[in-house]
């Protein structure tokens, strides 16, 4: 089955772990065997295989053992930054994402302007309404 985002993140983990049994079997290693070589205990590999959620760093230990784990450089490859982009940041690495700002600032919502038109009513200890 491929793997994409129509399918539910049950179906992916259940892929996954099957993928990992297929690999395991393909090496002729038994689930104690790697969970074993990758310092995880048997039950925590069984659920992995059975599309159980688990920890990154455990499915990391047994990609380890499967030989898998430069696999995981296209799951999120590291991006070099166009050289333009580089020309408009002046060499600076990006550290915080940004919302997209408003190019016209009269185009805010009637409800937006309404907020912004109301001043609340100032508190005082003898409100009792």
């Amino acid at each position: 089955m491929k793997i994409s985002t129509l399918l539910t993140d049950d179906a992916i983990l259940a892929e996954i772990g099957s993928r990992i049994a297929r690999r395991r079997l393909e090496l002729q290693l038994t689930q104690s065997d790697v969970a074993e070589q990758a310092g995880i205990g048997k039950r925590t590999l069984e659920r992995v295989e059975a599309g159980a959620s688990a920890q990154l760093s455990n499915i990391i230990r047994i990609l380890r053992v499967l030989e898998l784990v430069e696999g995981l450089e296209g799951v999120i490859p590291d991006e070099q930054p166009r050289p333009m982009e580089l020309l408009k940041r002046k060499g600076k690495v990006r550290q915080r994402a940004s919302k997209p700002r408003d190019a016209d600032p009269s185009s805010k919502s009637a409800s937006q302007s309404a907020q912004q038109i109301k001043e609340p009513k100032p508190w005082s200890w003898d409100d009792d309404t």
